[in-house]
């Protein structure tokens, strides 16, 4: 964070200093809401939680070099104390974020948001400093913490936004007002939280609404292919600009295939040129998040080769997302169990089929969140999907949901060994170390809760007859 003294902290949040004997003291360091993050120099934020109350650990994170605490309660070491702390947190962040003058970045979408901010910010990098949201810290909570990461060599900061509700987006957006709006696309995250996909276009076009118009520079930069984000455009005075497969996209992709590991190549264009692309990243569903991202480089003055070098050499940052990992005997796990949508979860299989061709590819699956009265045909459209792709074998685990994974299969003609409910994920692991083969891909995929992940990590402990070679 850029330094700022302890009587300009307490001014800007509208706190009380107690214990303080310099209030000229500056805060160098990060922003920490972790003790074991604390480092001379840094500010605590002491949040109390349902298990761990931050001010707890006051005194220790002082003798580790912190300047003061960030709390709600006098502590007995120097500290700002708030009626508010998460409102004080964003009050910091909107302050610095504006002293700096930073070019702000924001994006949202149902699916691929974490996936397209690691490729924006990779892109970026290339052309100047960068700071983004590390992993999917997109909440009231995350994003200032972010944000409070920035310097004054920052010259671009990234800021992936997530809903659980109508207002929370645009709450985000006064806390960090971007510049430049990106939507991906509206599917069926959370869709029981908000009641349907119009409700989620609402909540995620508030983005745009918040963009400044475009002769002060804002840009919103939306999906062509997907119509509920098109429509955002009347929703905004920023410049639009669309990227997609369409023809009337900006930014889009011509010649679109899969390399024979499942990794897409196309041909780029962008309104000041053409170049081509073939992504580390595996998967068809990745060409979109290249092509927002695209989108973005392109409106902060990169080239279509610039753009198109940075794509091509741009990695996964984000654990657990679609993370390919061949063992010593030719079996390849990709762990893509960080989360599950119904359009990831698609996206997903389709993937595992373009890099098992030729081979036995196994889809390991679990339950699906937050899909409200939407939950039974959308987790029997993913077991359908999985036969009608030829995956060899599904294996749907956990309860309820996994079982509609099943009858799915079933129901689209898997009566043979194709398809196998298991109860956990022990089970599961069982299962496959006593049937996997050399040259076996098996995706593992469920949302987090399910804590699926832990399959894909026995797998790789089961090969480790040598090194593991990650790809």
């Amino acid at each position: 964070m850029i330094a700022l003294s302890l009587a300009e902290i307490a001014d800007v949040v509208g706190g009380q200093m107690h214990d303080i004997p310099d209030a000229s003291v500056e805060v160098t360091g990060p922003v920490v809401r972790d003790s074991r993050e604390a480092v001379p120099g840094s500010l605590f934020v002491a949040f109390v939680g349902e298990r761990v109350d931050g001010h707890d650990f006051a005194s220790a994170v002082v003798e580790a070099g912190a300047v003061a605490v960030l709390g709600s309660r006098p502590v007995g070491v120097p500290a700002i104390v708030v009626d508010d702390v998460q409102a004080a947190l964003g009050a910091l962040a909107r302050h610095v974020v504006r002293r700096l003058g930073t070019t702000l970045v924001a994006l949202t979408g149902s699916a691929g948001k974490t996936s397209t901010k690691d490729l924006i910010a990779q892109v970026l990098g290339r052309k100047a400093p960068t700071v983004f949201t590390p992993g999917s810290l997109n909440n009231e909570i995350g994003l200032p913490l972010t944000a409070l990461t920035a310097t004054e060599e920052t010259k671009f900061l990234v800021l992936e936004m997530g809903a659980r509700g109508i207002g929370h987006i645009r709450y985000l957006t006064e806390l960090t007002p971007p510049r430049i709006g990106l939507v991906l696309n509206v599917g069926s995250a959370h869709i029981g939280e908000f009641g349907g996909r119009e409700q989620i276009a609402q909540a995620k076009g508030e983005l745009v609404e918040a963009l400044p118009p475009a002769e002060e520079g804002g840009v919103a930069v939306l999906n062509a292919d997907d119509a509920l984000v098109r429509a955002m455009s009347s929703r905004t005075k920023a410049k639009v600009i669309l990227f997609g497969e369409s023809d009337e996209a900006d930014v889009r992709a011509e010649n679109v295939r899969l390399t024979d590991s499942g990794q897409p190549s196309f041909r780029l264009h962008t309104p000041s040129g053409a170049s081509d692309v073939t992504m580390r990243l595996y998967g068809e569903h990745h060409v979109s998040n290249a092509l927002a991202a695209a989108a973005v480089a392109h409106e902060l003055g990169m080239s279509a080769d610039e753009i198109a070098t940075a794509l091509s050499d741009a990695g996964s940052l984000s654990r657990w997302r679609m993370e390919v990992t061949e063992r010593p005997d030719g079996v390849t796990v990709v762990n893509d169990a960080y989360n599950a949508n119904p359009e990831s979860m698609k996206a997903a299989l389709r993937a595992l089929v373009a890099m098992g061709k030729g081979r036995r590819t196994w889809a390991v699956l679990g339950k699906m969140a937050e899909l409200g009265d939407e939950a039974l045909a959308e987790h029997d459209a993913v077991g359908r999907l999985a036969v009608r792709l030829n995956v060899s074998k599904l294996v749907a685990v956990g309860g309820r949901e996994a079982r509609w994974l099943q009858l799915g299969a079933y129901n689209e003609g898997s009566w043979g060994e194709e398809s196998v409910h298991v109860s956990d994920a022990q089970a599961a692991i069982d299962l496959l170390r006593s049937e996997l083969r050399p040259g076996d891909v098996v995706l593992v995929k469920a949302s987090r809760s399910v804590g699926l992940e832990s399959v894909a990590s026995a797998l790789l402990e089961t090969g480790a007859e040598g090194e593991v070679a990650a790809r």
